[in-house]
């Protein structure tokens, strides 16, 4: 939003006026190492393989790889990566403060139609020289991705983002997440309830809530991203579009008697 070569304006004063100081417009973030990118790359990997490793069984991991590395660095990565371990636990992904928590409403239900539940997950993109986060929107009877959004911070705006974008498309009864603070925000609650949706969110020690998304992210990794090494943003834009109109229009799923999510949520 800063145009450093505008004539009208100074730096200082298009500053001002976003709020922002003029030291935090030239600041330029230090990039994470080579090594620490290789590091997050095959720490995703594995995670997919064993969502079940936390940062002690990481550690083991990459260290019978032959990398000399301690708990400290690897629990740093997967925290700025946003994975944590997947297993029966007192608490589930921290909401933020003072953000409210809602019950889980899909205990016991049997998923038997379209827009009956919908849900929201991120997850981590390596790229050939950073990584993103990608947020989706996916329908649990028909799998069909109804929306997602790319973003360089795990804050809460692109998921809201991918919310709207969704509900341009339909309305579930049922929205599910995590605990996480991007769906525990009061934006992204509030714009579920103003839509007359009933929000849940995963309880205490459901380790499988989320296996939808889970399975989404395990497919478009191995599928897309890790076979195109993107080395841009726009690149990873343009391949995930490709890839999520293959995904919802031509790939079939087993689950779904080899029918499409397309033709499962539009009834083709």
């Amino acid at each position: 939003m800063v145009d450093v070569a505008d004539p009208t304006l100074s730096v200082r004063r298009q500053g001002k006026l976003l709020g922002l100081s003029r030291s935090s417009i030239y600041y330029q973030a230090v990039p994470e190492s080579a090594l620490n990118l290789h590091l997050m790359r095959l720490i995703d990997e594995q995670y997919l393989r064993t969502p079940f490793y936390g940062w002690r069984k990481m550690v083991a991991y990459l260290r019978r790889l032959g990398y000399a590395i301690n708990g400290k660095r690897v629990r740093r990565l997967m925290c700025l990566m946003g994975i944590q371990a997947i297993y029966p636990r007192r608490s589930s992904s921290s909401p933020g403060q003072g953000h409210k928590r809602y019950p889980y409403l899909l205990r016991n239900l049997p998923i038997t139609h379209v827009n009956q539940v919908w849900s929201a997950d991120i997850t981590y993109v390596p790229m050939l020289r950073g990584f993103m986060y990608l947020a989706a929107v996916i329908d649990w009877h028909s799998r069909y991705v109804l929306a997602w959004q790319l973003s360089n911070t795990l804050d809460g705006i692109f998921c809201l983002d991918a919310l709207r974008q969704a509900l341009s498309k339909g309305r579930p009864k049922i929205f599910n997440t995590d605990q996480g603070a991007q769906f525990t925000a009061d934006a992204f609650t509030s714009c579920l309830l103003a839509a007359n949706i009933q929000v849940s969110m995963d309880g205490r020690g459901r380790a499988l809530d989320n296996v939808f998304c889970e399975r989404l992210w395990r497919s478009v990794k191995y599928e897309n991203i890790y076979l195109n090494q993107y080395d841009t943003v726009r690149e990873l834009q343009t391949g995930l579009c490709v890839y999520f109109d293959f995904y919802n229009h031509e790939r079939p799923h087993q689950s779904l008697n080899y029918r499409t999510p397309a033709e499962e949520h539009f009834v083709l």
